[in-house]
């Protein structure tokens, strides 16, 4: 989707007059955002979405996006590089369930004396954030088709 398109959805539930209000902007300049760019026939205005992917392109630093997700009260993970697998799926999902053990054990540590530091708990947010990756890496993997049936060279699929 669009950013303008995502605005124009919005806008069916957000008054666009309050926006205008809100960020002291005019209405217009709120509506022309909502409308395809300039240079795609359109009439709109480069909106805020646009400048923060622009923003992101030029630095690629992804803790604009971590921060822009923080006010939402998210957080940002990047989608990992797709899995091309060649058929050893057992390998894959243990390496899934040591990732899951890692992260208990990070959790175990560092609640062993009762209490989370600081330091500690950015520690369980990395190893979070990695077992976050590796799984969505596993599963854009299942999704793509990479675990089908495996097959010796040479034989035939079976006929349903």
């Amino acid at each position: 989707m669009e950013s303008h398109e995502v605005l124009r959805e919005i806008f069916k539930k957000t008054s666009a007059k309050q926006i205008a209000a809100d960020l002291q902007l005019s209405l217009s300049l709120i509506y022309k955002w909502a409308e395809p760019p300039s240079d795609d026939s359109g009439s709109g205005a480069n909106n805020p979405l646009d400048r923060v992917g622009q923003l992101i392109k030029a630095t690629g630093d992804a803790r604009i996006a971590q921060w822009v997700a923080e006010q939402t009260g998210g957080f940002f993970i990047r989608n990992p590089a797709s899995l091309n697998h060649p058929g050893q799926l057992i390998p894959l999902t243990t390496g899934i369930v040591e990732e899951f053990a890692d992260m208990l054990t990070t959790i175990a540590t560092s609640a062993s004396d009762n209490k989370i530091t600081p330091e500690e708990a950015k520690k369980i947010r990395a190893r979070w954030e990695e077992l976050k990756s590796v799984t969505e890496s596993f599963v854009r993997a299942c999704e793509s088709g990479n675990f089908g049936e495996v097959r010796p060279a040479g034989a035939t699929p079976k006929k349903a």
